[in-house]
């Protein structure tokens, strides 16, 4: 590379000798064309490996020690010195790289709970992610969050998730077939799901979907006084 570099240098000088050109001549040329062009751009770089196109832009801000040592909605016992986070659609278990906008450092984080519930906000980073894109002071940043991965693949960010009740998980079709039943002579929209684990299958019995979690909880204290045990599932 350096054998070829050196012979167009020459030749540029050259050519410039024969027209009569000097370098204190062509500096100012040089240093008007570059003012002339336009300010680069610098595109954020992609996370690696990450699903291309989902994403989101926002607010950041970030929660610690009032919650250490809980448990998050995942079922996890929040530890501010992990790396994670929380969001109110993405699925629980999905993988994001979450990028300072003012400051360009970015830090990977895996969504274990739900928030945050300010309104503008979109991620609740942990004390350990909040310090490693430098926001503790502040408190709040805007942010670019990607998609890397999840537990299931993901088309896009949802705005807002719909819910449903779960009022029981059995081993034995027929016994889910039963509940069921008993519910439907009061109820409507009752179904029962299958889900697979490693070595059964389940089927749950659920009741209706909810857009609005509020309604959920409504539902689900109409359904306890009942005599039904009720969880509230995200679907």
């Amino acid at each position: 590379m350096f054998q070829e570099l050196a012979p167009r240098q020459n030749l540029s000088l050259d050519l410039l000798g024969s027209r009569g050109l000097t370098i204190p001549f062509l500096l100012p040329l040089l240093l008007l064309a570059a003012c002339s062009l336009p300010p680069s751009r610098v595109k954020l770089p992609s996370a690696p490996g990450s699903q291309s196109g989902v994403s989101q832009t926002g607010i950041a801000s970030w929660y610690g020690p009032g919650f250490h040592g809980k448990a998050t909605a995942s079922g996890v016992i929040y530890d501010q010195n992990d790396l994670t986070a929380a969001h109110q659609t993405l699925p629980l278990g999905t993988r994001v790289m979450v990028t300072n906008l003012e400051t360009g450092s970015s830090t990977e984080v895996i969504i274990n709970d739900r928030g945050p519930f300010a309104k503008g906000r979109i991620i609740d980073l942990s004390f350990a992610a909040g310090k490693a894109l430098g926001m503790i002071g502040p408190g709040t940043i805007p942010v670019h969050v990607e998609v890397i991965d999840g537990p299931n693949t993901i088309q896009s960010i949802r705005a807002s998730l719909d819910y449903t009740l779960q009022l029981g998980s059995f081993s034995q079709l027929e016994n889910a077939e039963q509940l069921r039943d008993k519910l439907k002579s009061s109820y409507a929209d009752v179904s029962i799901v299958p889900l697979q684990a490693k070595d059964a299958t389940y089927y749950r019995v659920q009741l209706g979907t909810f857009s609005n979690r509020n309604a959920a909880e409504e539902q689900a204290r109409q359904l306890s006084k009942a005599g039904f045990p009720v969880i509230i599932m995200e679907k």
